[in-house]
């Protein structure tokens, strides 16, 4: 008997337990953690997930003959002492670890892998059964603005050995106090060519970190957020293996989209990501908004956001928070606001507030919950993924045209508004707007455009807006240079658009008073 069409992601995922249960196939939790810890200036930590999952017997496979592969960083809460390594193995190994030195010749310290395995039935998805193994370690107390080198191994494939010397890794971390350093960002990458040429423009921007807005592997490929939809878990290892090439050295922060709602592994159709991507958990609740976090580099706040919680479009997980989300996110601009080391504030989520594509245009549930507390704290940039393409508006303020920002042109977000750019051009399909193109070299200027946005009952509701500044049809992503100048001088993110052959496509400055 198959499901109604619309359940939430909770109901969707007791469907699918009760469903393989009657099988005889339920046994545990989604993710099997192993819990390792070692002292000294850096620790291993793991956490359990307490999430149903299906545990088959490990295939052992001798460990010379293994090789770790999707090599891939995040920060943890304090980018300048903490780091999270990250890898896969195709199959179980025996005791997996991390070296970890500040010289290549001195990787002495061998610190215990936390292992969390997915198993996916047939049935499920649209693979055949399979289980996957990926392996953390959490490294604290590291010394801020320093240059590690790392690598990973298990019993067999030891990284410390000569003729695996290749495979040793860097990251380094964040500086104390202000420091210019650059970022980049986009959404919705999957696996394509597209997408890892991104990747090899992205690398050579050398970015302290990069932002990914949603929709990541797409191993989802419906994300309509229902029974119907289906995912092919394998996609997973070819998007960690195509991301591994940056990832391995530049952390990759991640937040979640409606393709990344996989309803087998959790209540919340977040167990998957949780099993590959461990996030700093200073959310409202790291339990059940995994993806909801913030840091802060050098004199920019990053905060991440979860818009599944309030989209009006895609509703599996509308007001999963019950609220406690953008309660948590205005008490969190509001002291980040406080902070006198903070200049910038840059909040990244899948769902857009303000485009105007023919296929998702803008979410009103983002513009109910949030955008009044991005002009109450005048968050200096917002970046979405979910339209597939790179669109970028005026500075926006109570719904309309703050200040026009033209190509080259400069925002103040204490007296303009706030500037919301599209960059969900990483690779997956492109999509079109109702109006001719306009970007950099070829601008084609409109003082409208007709287009639409989600009202809570899942209906379009037509809109005329003036806030499309740069509308760009390709493959593209962003970089941000961020400069805190000064005391008693202006601080600036500068940033730039590029497509995915180097071509600049849009610029613009954001400007900031300093505090005196």
């Amino acid at each position: 008997m198959g499901a109604p069409d619309h359940l939430s992601m909770a109901e969707q995922h007791d469907h699918l337990r009760a469903r393989f249960s009657r099988r005889g196939l339920l046994r545990g939790g989604a993710v099997a953690a192993g819990a390792l810890a070692a002292g000294g200036a850096a620790t291993g930590t793991a956490r359990a997930a307490a999430t149903p999952h299906l545990k088959p017997a490990p295939v052992r496979v001798e460990g010379a003959l293994v090789a770790p592969i999707g090599r891939h960083l995040t920060f943890g809460e304090d980018p300048s002492t903490q780091m999270r390594v990250s890898w896969q193995v195709p199959v179980a190994v025996r005791k997996p670890f991390l070296r970890v030195g500040t010289h290549p010749w001195s990787l002495s310290q061998r610190i215990p892998a936390e292992v969390r395995a997915l198993h996916t039935p047939a049935g499920v998805g649209s693979s055949p059964d399979v289980t996957q193994y990926y392996l953390h370690v959490a490294l604290d107390r590291l010394r801020p603005g320093t240059t590690y080198y790392y690598g990973v191994g298990h019993d067999g494939f030891d990284p410390a050995h000569a003729h695996l010397a290749g495979t040793i890794g860097t990251f380094t971390t964040a500086p104390r106090g202000p420091r210019a350093f650059t970022f980049t960002a986009f959404g919705d990458q999957g696996v394509s060519y597209h997408a890892l040429g991104n990747d090899s423009l992205i690398l050579a921007q050398n970015p302290a970190f990069h932002l990914h807005a949603g929709d990541i592997c797409y191993a989802d490929s419906s994300g309509a957020g229902k029974p119907t939809d289906t995912f092919d878990a394998r996609l997973w290892d070819q998007f960690l293996a195509q991301t591994e090439t940056v990832a391995k050295q530049v952390p990759w922060m991640v937040s979640y989209g409606n393709h990344d709602m996989e309803a087998w592994y959790s209540p919340n159709g977040y167990g998957g990501e949780e099993a590959r991507f461990p996030l700093p958990r200073n959310g409202p609740d790291p339990e059940n908004l995994p993806g909801v976090y913030s840091f802060v580099y050098g004199d920019t706040a990053v905060i991440s956001l979860d818009a599944n919680d309030v989209s009006y479009e895609i509703p599996a997980n509308l007001d999963l928070s019950k609220g406690r989300q953008t309660a948590w996110l205005d008490a969190r601009l509001k002291g980040l606001r406080q902070r006198r080391d903070i200049d910038f504030v840059v909040v990244f989520f899948h769902h857009c507030a303000f485009s105007t594509t023919n296929q998702h245009a803008s979410e009103g549930g983002v513009r109910d919950a949030w955008v009044p507390l991005f002009e109450k704290y005048q968050v200096d940039l917002v970046i979405n993924g979910h339209n597939h393409v790179y669109e970028r508006t005026d500075a926006v303020k109570g719904g309309a045209v703050g200040r026009e920002v033209p190509i080259g042109g400069t925002a103040r977000p204490q007296t303009d508004g706030v500037v919301y750019v599209t960059a969900g051009g990483a690779g997956k399909s492109l999509y079109s707007f109702p109006v001719p193109d306009s970007y950099e070299g070829h601008e084609k200027p409109l003082d409208s455009v007709a287009t639409y946005a989600w009202d809570r009952s899942g209906h379009k509701v037509p809109e005329t807006v003036h806030w499309s500044r740069v509308r760009f049809t390709g493959y593209s992503f962003i970089r941000v240079d961020v400069d805190p100048a000064r005391r008693g001088r202006t601080a600036t993110l500068s940033v730039r658009a590029l497509a995915e052959n180097g071509t600049e496509i849009d610029r613009f400055t954001i400007a900031r008073r300093t505090r005196a």
